[in-house]
């Protein structure tokens, strides 16, 4: 075969002969064959090749000859035509590939006819495909852009393959390319940036041009403008002539808009299809022009300066700026004719032009004055003179302020005053002295005449108000604090008076007070004790002296001590005991049955009353405690009837500590009741001892059972052995008395066996060998084991297996043999590890109970025989690999085989019979083929596997070799194993790849995209490795333009390639296989690139700025502008044009040259700035028009130089210039602007300005403000100068030749009124107010008003304007005086407020001035109510810690029930003041503001609430907060007689006239008293009075809740974050037990923080590992053994404790809150046994317990030295299994500090035997009732027949209890109804009809029983008969007969009587806290008081 190279030359032998078709033939034949075996290498040599050609060409010579005679073929035509024309839309229309036209031919000689082109550059934009033998299909092979190339003349060619002159034959082929709509148009370069001064004319402002490729309808443009902003209306733009033209179609305002963004949209005309549209954007801007007056943006409104200032001091400044946001001409500032003060025409400063006094009236009120200020735009050039000064006005008030210059006088110089003693607060003191000048006065202005007036020294006894006043005051003197007031101290007070200014206090004046102060009956009796402490012996006999009374009073006379008597003796024995009215001496009266007996009552309590001025004035109460001494009358008497106990054998200590006990109810710690203990008999009291002060019975010695029960006298006839013997014991109690008295009870003691011996083997080692294939159920041997007790079930012995067995032996428990277990295997192999021989622990038990029962151990030794019994085993061969040529002998394997027998004998073999091998397509290969097992050598011994020849892999790669192994040593038949190991042998790498060119050249364009395929490298490799990786190698820069794809070897585009930087990219590529050790080879890979156009050119140099005279000649060069490209040829060829819209014409630029010149004639005050844009273009020449050429753009400036060439042009004033004779000399009379339209900058565009004539006498004055504006000024006063005068002005530029203009000037001076008159008196806004009773003509003031005109101009009058309401009918003004007057009455019902205006108007020429006033004149009422809270509490809080100050509260108003309107005079101001709860001094409250404030640091954990009672008045001059003052208003309520005063109140309001106002009357105050539209009469007022009386006394907190005048604050103080967690100690303790679950929660760590909410909210963390000490069998716990709950603390159980189980644990833990603030504490837990716990047995509820345990366990901790912790804490159990809620159970463990180790029980019990004495306090304080061991033992079962005897006696002591309970019933009867009777009673209350309060605290209640309060149950709260734990207190209050009988005594009477009785006994008592009680009238009070006494039963049976 031909590869394609020799195709080629083929072809060019072929063609040099002229055998066309022969060509054709065979490339047709090549490629068949090339498509036919594509796939196959073919290595074809050089003479093949040419002996194939030779060939080739011989046949088809052969084959022409038969040709030479053929005929030409032809087209065929439809219709005849000679051309074929052909119209198509131009693309995308018409799609690339699209089927454009078929081609027909015919062939006379019917031969297949082939159609084609002639090669054009027009034949390339279609493709013909031959389709059969007459046809072809035309297709379009390019896009058509008729803006191209709008026609195409191509050449068919038709021939039949015979190739000569006659058989080729052409067709003309014209394409034609319609339009369509797919250019859009495109603007030419148009001034995008266009600058209009604001005040343009509506006109033509630019025009633009776009074009359009299109043709027709399609190519023409239409043109719209698009406003960004909105603004359509502004601009518009049509379309002429094929241009779009902008207008201004209205006016610009640049203070509106500066900035306009136009879009100009140029459509084409498109009738069909798409319309296609091009934009512009223009920038329009606005230039400002000077049209808007200046605006004042600084104006100090108001300015003080005092009177004395300097002149010249600066006073204020105004600061105004140019109107024109973007002009900024300069501001000048004038002021109105002023004598006092100027501005500075510059700064707007205003200063002082001479001294100021306040007191001068004119030109000012009160101190005020009223600049005004005008500010004058200077405009920068010349004004015309139709153009107005641009001006602004303004306002600013001057207040001159006073200088302080009197001080306050009083007009007198002593004042004498007196007041009564206990005078209520607020009294005022009544001067003694006639006509008394109570005047203080200052008559300075605002605080220069406010003074402080105050006594000294500072006291708080008296107050003088007002405390501060303003000019004039009227002061008095009255009662601060009426407590302090007392005859008694004090009987003259001198104090001076001070007036003093509140701003400079050096300026004061005083007048001396004296002060005499009246006596009253003001005292109490007071007892020389208050309480009376007596003590008689019991049985006392009549006229017995108990005890002696005396009372002093320090009021004088009757009044006083003299005049005292003692009254009302009151009590339980009162009517026992009589008492002396005047010496005050108690003695027995009448001796008593019970009253005087101790036992029953040890304690009496009396009242007595003390009453001055003989018995009917003031009144006070003492008490006496009456102590009945002991005598000794009552024997001890035991606890319990009988005693027992129980005592285990060798132990001497019992079980539970045996405490007898005794009481004895004589006094307590007298000999009396002091109680000694004694063993008076018994057989072995010589064994015992008896604690003799504390009655604790203990053992000397252990008892042995064994021994007693030798002793058979103690066993009781017909009852068995049961383990237990008795002791008999008698002991005696007896007291110290005289005489001696004692108590004698039994004492039966338990002894119990005790298992003490354990069993005992009778061989300590046993051993036994056997077979391993001993069946299960085979006994093996015997142990055997005797135990030395005498009693079951102590000495029954069994057996068990304690460890070894394995589960492979068992024992029998009973007869202690030892057997295999059933199904047990003992073949050695089984297990794991391998054993032999079993050592098995025996155990013997004996019949003990619990922990008593004891054991012993023994060790078997069992030792198991071998078998041979097992076969080999091979396991599972692997699969190995070998490599291809291993040298021969390597041993690649050895085969290893187990046998599990002790010897065995293996051997090893390859079994030829059942081995396999296969080649690499996997096909198996026979022996016979190639012998694959003798490769290999197998050592039958050892096992190893070597080669004994050179392994082929392309023989053989897969080997499957069958291994066996034999046992030679079985005992039974053959042991064999076989087993298959595989082989896989490796190929080696030895071949490298190949490429299948020696090299590639490729051609690329620069900028091609990314993913462009350049090149497609392959390469293969023969070796069985045949995978290929690609990589590139070479200059870094050039990889990275490339991408190489590593698998298909595809290069492509990885970068952008730039043809300027690599014109070549030389590459070599690497491909490497995937062998080990990779093989490799290189190729070299050529890429040309080629240039395109794809740089912009761009300009040498920055931005040029030029400048060339206006006056320059055409065609003069002003510079040369440079560009290049970095592109090649035409590519970077440069062309330069010029924006003809910004060079306006004037300039040109050559395009070769880039030379910039004059075109036209310059004018600069045309335009004098030429903004130039350059542009250069690269491939200008052909590729502009192609769109091909790219472009920079430039921007040259350009400045016209001036020439003096233009006028000044001058503006004035046309008119007259109007000005008065009173002209000011700086004012300006007249502004002459200029301008020059040469350039300002220069001489040229500068002005002069000058007089020239009509400036007679010298009257005016030019000056010039800047170089283009000039004011005319009067040089002198123009007083009388009036006339008309005309200057002539002449103006003059300053350029060399200078251009003069002159015009004249009208200036008339005229006089004028211009002064209006200006109202002093009053001022404006004033409000006038009246009471409504002004009767008709009064004058109600009179207005004033000045005029600074002369003559008529100063003229003033006065009249009243219509107002809408008619209000100035009602009033009428003297037109001359400006007095007004009422006219008629008025009705403030109908209308409170008038308005009216009154004129002040002058009498000038030609026009009046006129000032209105307006006066507000209000109708005004009586203020007759206090104010009002709406609400009766408010709630605030403030945030602890925070700076005093910084937290500010305002409070809510208050409401004035009075009319109140804003225009009140004055208005009312209500002040706040706390008047209770601030005692502390926290809180600040601003009277007149009602801010509430901290003035102290607040700490919530100190105080979190706080209470203030807060009053709103109008009296704003009282300071409640004062020492002694937050209460006065508030205690005088009640007087201290005890009276209430607000009784008084009541009776005072009753009894008065109707003529004084009470303010509070129709208040919220005291409503509980008196009450709004109360219409009762005198009686009723009188019953209420006493039913208050008969109610408890209010607090002052409780009548200011009546008070609405008053609110109570609750303050709550909040809580921030500033204290730590602490843990309530710093180590916890606890104990876990042994039998606890996984997961108890048994310990709580508590740690408390003082915040509250999420700031005491405490996490807890463990931070240490815990540690373990002491521990045992605790090794497998790895875990943490403990968990502590993050939330609560709670410590939980984190393993499963076993017995056995020994150890305690600490470790430390953190208590942290939200912020990180944290404690650590140290925690210890132990661990411990159920039986190691203690129980103690309290007489109380569970959650009273909690409440103490604290101080429990510290003093159990500190008196027994242990570490105590607490277990557990629930209600009591009693042994029946029922609860007793009375009761709880308290289990704990104690710990040995020294080394942390368990107390037992018995040590517990001991240790608190030990410090009985010192726990004896606690234990009574908690009714500890009994201590004993947390699980109880259980007693031995005994035979049936004592459990009977036991049951019956059971019956019998219940049968007995239930008798003695009913007894006890019977005998308690009376006591527990007379307890009932207690329950009612009450006598110490805090008021008589307290029968509603169910809140009543308990108080210690003296004759009558504790339980007398409402809500306890005397009946169940009797105290517990336990008596050791009772102290004296409870002993002398256990008597029968307590009730007070002298309240029983009253007879029967109806309760409204009782309660009138009860009133008036209040009436004459003056104790505050006397206790009144009515309870003793329950008994005998009607039906309805019945159900009333109900609510004072128990209600908790």
């Amino acid at each position: 075969m031909c590869n394609e190279k020799a195709v080629k030359q083929c072809q060019r032998i072929l063609l040099g002969h002229k055998i066309q078709p022969l060509i054709v033939n065979i490339t047709n034949i090549l490629s068949k064959i090339r498509r036919q075996y594509r796939k196959v290498r073919l290595k074809v040599e050089k003479s093949i090749l040419e002996s194939c050609m030779k060939t080739v060409v011989l046949i088809f010579l052969t084959l022409l000859q038969p040709v030479i005679s053929n005929r030409p073929p032809r087209f065929a035509i439809d219709g005849g035509q000679s051309e074929i024309v052909l119209r198509l839309k131009e693309s995308p229309e018409t799609a690339v590939g699209s089927h454009i036209y078929t081609l027909k031919g015919y062939d006379p000689d019917n031969d297949p006819l082939v159609f084609g082109k002639r090669p054009t550059h027009d034949s390339e934009v279609i493709r013909i495909e031959n389709t059969s033998g007459n046809e072809a299909n035309v297709y379009l092979a390019k896009e058509l852009d008729r803006e191209s190339k709008d026609e195409y003349s191509i050449v068919l060619t038709l021939t039949d393959n015979h190739y000569n002159d006659y058989n080729y034959v052409t067709q003309s082929f014209l394409l034609l390319v319609e339009d369509i709509n797919d250019n859009a148009p495109i603007f030419l370069p148009y001034q995008s940036a266009i600058e209009i001064p604001e005040n343009n004319d509506v006109g033509i402002i630019t025009t633009l041009e776009a074009t359009d490729a299109d043709e027709g309808a399609y190519g023409q443009v239409v043109y719209y403008l698009q406003e960004l902003d909105g603004d359509n209306d502004v601009f518009t733009i049509s379309t002429y002539q094929g241009k779009g033209v902008l207008r201004l179609m209205d006016e610009l305002d640049y203070e509106t808009k500066s900035l306009y963004q136009l879009r100009v949209l140029a459509v084409d005309r498109a009738n069909q299809g798409p319309v296609n549209t091009g934009t512009a954007a223009i920038l329009v801007k606005v230039i400002d022009v000077g049209d808007q007056p200046p605006e004042f943006v600084e104006v100090q409104a108001v300015a003080r300066i005092p009177e004395n200032a300097e002149i010249g001091t600066r006073v204020l400044r105004v600061r105004a700026i140019d109107g024109d946001r973007g002009i900024n001409n300069p501001i000048e500032y004038q002021m109105d004719e002023n004598d006092l003060f100027d501005i500075d025409r510059q700064t707007g400063v205003v200063h002082t032009l001479q001294e100021l006094d306040r007191e001068e009236s004119s030109k000012q009120v009160n101190g005020a004055y009223i600049l005004k200020i005008t500010a004058t735009e200077v405009m920068q050039s010349q004004m015309s003179s139709s153009e107005e000064l641009l001006q602004a006005k303004t306002e600013a008030t001057v207040i001159v302020t006073d200088v302080n210059d009197e001080i306050p006088t009083f007009r007198q110089s002593i004042y004498r005053c007196e007041v009564n003693e206990n005078s209520q607060t607020n009294t005022p003191l009544s001067f003694i002295d006639d006509d008394v000048q109570n005047y203080v006065e200052d008559h300075d202005v605002g605080n220069n005449g406010t003074f402080r007036l105050f006594l000294d020294p500072q006291n708080d006894l008296f107050e003088i108000v007002p405390a501060v006043a303003v000019n004039e005051a009227n002061f008095m003197v009255r009662v601060k604090n009426a407590k302090a007031i007392d005859y008694e101290q004090m009987k003259e007070i001198n104090f001076t008076i001070f007036a003093r200014e509140i701003d400079e206090t050096s300026r004061w004046s005083s007048a001396h007070l004296q002060v005499f102060i009246r006596d009253q009956n003001d005292n109490f009796p007071e007892f020389t004790k208050a309480i009376y402490n007596a003590s008689i012996p019991e049985n006392s006999e009549q006229g017995t002296i108990v005890t002696k009374i005396e009372a002093t009073d320090v009021d004088s006379g009757d009044f006083g001590t003299m005049g005292i008597r003692y009254r009302n003796l009151r009590g339980g024995i009162a009517h026992l005991l009589h008492l002396h009215p005047i010496t005050g001496v108690i003695t027995i009266k009448q001796p008593g049955d019970t009253a005087f007996d101790r036992e029953i009552i040890s304690l009496h309590y009396l009242t007595v009353e003390a009453i001055d001025n003989i018995g009917i004035g003031n009144r006070n109460t003492a008490q006496i405690i009456l102590n009945i001494e002991d005598v000794n009358d009552n024997a001890p008497i035991f606890v319990q009837r009988q005693y027992e106990a129980r005592l285990l054998e060798n132990k001497a200590e019992f079980e539970t500590p045996l405490l007898l006990e005794a009481r004895d109810i004589d006094l307590n710690g007298t000999e009396n009741s002091q109680i000694t203990y004694e063993i008076v008999e018994g057989l072995y009291r010589d064994n015992f001892s008896i604690d003799a002060l504390f009655g604790l019975l203990q053992p000397l010695r252990s008892f042995d059972y064994e021994e007693l029960v030798d002793n058979r006298r103690r066993v009781r006839p017909g009852v068995a052995d049961n383990g237990i013997r008795e002791i008999d014991l008698l002991v005696r109690a007896r007291d110290s008395g005289i005489p001696m008295l004692s108590t004698i009870v039994p004492v039966l003691i338990y002894v119990e066996d005790v298992n003490d011996n354990a069993p005992i083997f009778q061989k300590n080692f046993y051993s036994k060998t056997i077979a391993e294939d001993l069946t299960g159920g085979s006994s093996i041997l015997r142990v055997a084991a005797i135990d030395r007790d005498g009693s079951a079930p102590n000495n029954v012995v069994v057996y068990r297996i304690q460890m070894g067995a394995s589960d492979k032996f068992i024992i029998n428990s009973e007869s202690g043999v030892i057997s295999v277990a059933h199904g047990a295997n003992l073949d050695p192999d089984l297990t794991e590890p391998k054993r032999l021989v079993y050592t098995l622990t025996v155990l013997a038990l004996d019949g003990g109970i619990g922990n008593s029962q004891l054991m012993n151990s023994g060790t078997v030794n069992i030792t198991i025989k071998d078998v041979n019994n097992k076969p080999p085993a091979l396991g599972e061969l692997p699969t190995i690999r070998v490599m291809e040529n291993t040298i021969v002998g390597t041993q690649i394997y050895r085969v290893q085989a187990t046998d599990l027998d002790e010897t065995p004998i293996i051997r090893y073999r390859i079994n030829r019979n059942n081995c396999e091998a296969r080649n690499e397509e996997g096909a198996f290969i026979k022996l016979a083929e190639f012998d694959f097992l003798n490769v290999f050598d197998l050592d039958p011994i050892q096992g190893t596997l070597k080669l004994l020849k050179l392994l082929d892999r392309e023989k053989v790669e897969h080997l499957k070799l069958a291994i066996t192994a034999e046992d030679l040593a079985a005992v039974k038949g053959n042991q064999v194993v076989e087993g298959y190991l595989n082989i896989i042998i490796e190929d080696e790498n030895d071949n490298n790849p190949k490429f299948k060119q020696p090299f590639y050249r490729k051609t690329i364009t620069e900028n091609s995209i990314n993913g462009i395929l350049i090149v497609n490298i392959l390469a293969y490799d023969v070796d069985k490795n045949k995978t290929i990786t690609y990589s590139l190698e070479g200059n870094p820069a050039v990889r990275n333009l490339v991408h190489l794809d590593p698998q298909t070897g595809e290069m492509v585009v990885a970068n952008k390639i730039d043809h300027e930087q690599f014109q070549w990219l030389n590459l070599t590529v690497r491909a490497t296989d995937s062998g080990v050790p990779p093989r490799s080879t290189l190729v070299d890979v050529y890429v040309s690139v080629l240039d395109e156009n794809d740089n912009n050119p761009y300009f040498i140099g920055g931005s040029k700025n030029y400048t060339i005279s206006e006056n320059a000649e055409i065609g003069a060069r002003i510079g040369t502008v440079q560009a290049t490209d970095a592109d090649s040829g035409d590519f970077g060829k440069i062309t330069f044009l010029m924006d003809r819209i910004s060079s306006q014409g004037k300039f040109s630029i050559d395009a070769d040259t880039g030379v910039l010149s004059v075109a036209d004639r310059l004018d600069r005050e045309t335009k004098d700035f030429y903004m130039l844009v350059i542009e250069a273009w690269d491939n200008y020449q052909f590729g502009f028009l192609a769109g091909e050429s790219r472009n920079a753009f430039k921007q040259i400036f350009i400045t016209i130089l001036d020439e003096n060439d233009n006028a000044p042009e001058v503006f004035m004033p046309t008119s007259c210039v109007l000005i008065t004779e009173y002209h000011e000399l700086n004012e300006k009379i007249a502004t002459i602007r200029g301008k020059d339209a040469d350039d300002s900058s220069t001489p040229n565009g500068r002005l002069e300005f000058q007089i020239t004539k009509g400036n007679k006498n010298d009257l005016f004055e030019l000056r010039q403000h800047d170089d283009w504006t000039a004011n005319i000024y009067a040089r002198s006063s123009l007083r009388n100068k009036f006339g008309n005068h005309t200057l002539t002005i002449s103006t003059r530029d300053l350029g060399v030749t200078s251009n003069i203009v002159t015009k004249t000037l009208d200036i008339c001076i005229s006089d004028f009124n211009d002064h209006p008159p200006i109202f002093v008196i009053p001022l404006h806004n004033t409000t006038l107010r009246i009471p409504e009773n002004t009767t008709v003509g009064s004058q109600l003031l009179q207005v004033l008003a000045t005029d600074e005109d002369i003559g008529m101009n100063a003229l003033v009058h006065y009249r009243l304007k219509p107002d809408p309401l008619g209000s100035y009918k009602i009033f009428e003004i003297d037109s001359e005086t400006g007095q007004l007057f009422l006219k008629e009455p008025l009705n403030r019902e109908k209308q409170k407020l008038h308005e009216i205006r009154i004129e002040a108007y002058d009498q000038g020429l030609p026009t009046s001035l006129s000032t209105d006033l307006d006066l507000t004149i209000y109708i005004r009422n009586v203020n007759v109510y206090e104010p009002q809270f709406l609400v009766e509490e408010l709630k605030v809080n403030f945030t602890e810690h925070a700076d005093p100050g910084s937290e500010r509260i305002k409070l809510p108003d208050t409401i004035d029930k009075d009319e109140v309107d804003d225009l009140d005079d004055p208005p009312s101001l209500v002040c706040y003041f706390i008047v209770k709860g601030n005692e502390l001094g926290y809180f600040k409250l601003d009277p007149e503001t009602h801010i509430l404030s901290v003035v102290k640091e607040l700490d919530r954990e100190l105080i979190a609430n706080y209470t203030l009672f807060i009053r709103a008045t109008e009296n704003c001059a009282q300071d409640t907060e004062q020492s002694g003052g937050a209460n006065r208003r508030f205690d005088s309520y009640y007087d201290n007689s005890g009276h209430s005063s607000m009784g008084r109140k009541l009776a005072g309001f009753l009894h008065s006239t109707h003529s004084s106002f009470d303010r509070f009357k129709n208040s919220r105050n005291l409503r509980s008293v008196v009450k709004q539209n109360d219409t009762t009469s005198m009686q009723d007022a009188y019953d209420d009075e006493v039913e208050d009386a008969q109610q408890e006394a209010p607090t002052s907190e409780e009548l200011l809740s009546y008070d609405s005048t008053v609110v109570r604050v609750l303050v709550r103080v909040l809580d921030i974050n500033d204290n730590p967690p602490h843990f309530r100690t710093k180590v916890f303790t606890g104990g876990i037990t042994t039998n606890a679950d996984f997961g108890t929660k048994f310990m709580r760590l508590e740690a408390f923080d003082p915040d509250e909410n999420e700031n005491a909210r405490i996490s807890y963390y463990m931070i240490s590992e815990i540690r373990q000490t002491l521990s045992e069998g605790l090794e497998n716990v790895k875990k943490s053994p403990f968990i502590v709950d993050r939330e609560t603390g709670d410590v939980q159980l984190n393993f499963d404790p076993q017995k056995g189980m020994k150890g305690y644990f600490d470790f430390m833990v953190l208590a942290n809150d939200t912020v990180g603030m944290k404690d650590v504490a140290h925690v210890f837990i132990y661990l411990l046994r159920e039986d190691q716990k203690v129980r103690f047995v309290f007489r109380l509820q569970p959650d009273e317990l909690r409440l103490r345990i604290n101080a429990f366990r510290e003093t159990l901790s500190n008196v027994t030295g242990a570490i105590v912790n607490i277990d557990e804490i629930k209600v009591h159990e009693n042994k029946d299994g029922s609860v007793d809620k009375t009761k709880t159970d308290l289990y704990m463990h104690l710990v040995v500090r020294e080394d942390n180790s368990i107390y037992e029980v018995p040590e517990v019990l001991k240790l608190i035997d030990q410090h009985i004495e010192h726990l004896d306090d606690i234990f009574k304080e908690l009714n500890v009732l009994d201590t004993q061991a947390a699980e109880a033992e259980l007693l031995v079962a005994g035979p049936p027949k004592p459990m009977f005897v036991w049951l019956i006696f059971t019956n019998l002591f219940m049968a007995t209890l239930l008798v003695v309970t009913l007894a006890l019933c019977a005998s308690q009867r009376k006591g527990y109804k007379r307890q009932l009777r207690a329950a009612k009673v009450n006598i110490f209350r805090n008021s008589s009809l307290s029968l509603q309060s169910n809140t009543e605290p308990a108080t210690r209640v003296p004759n009558t029983n504790k339980h007398s309060v409402q809500g306890s149950n005397p009946i169940w709260l009797k105290s517990y008969e336990n008596e050791w734990f009772r102290n004296e207190e409870n002993l002398s209050q256990a008597g029968q007969d307590s009730l007070d009988d002298n309240f029983l005594a009253i007879g029967t009477m109806d309760i409204h009587e009782t309660l009138k009785g009860t009133a008036k006994l209040f009436n004459h008592t003056n104790d505050l806290n006397r206790h009144f009680n009515v309870y003793n009238q329950i008994d005998k009070l009607t039906s309805n008081a019945q159900i009333l006494a109900r609510k004072l039963e128990t209600t908790e049976l």
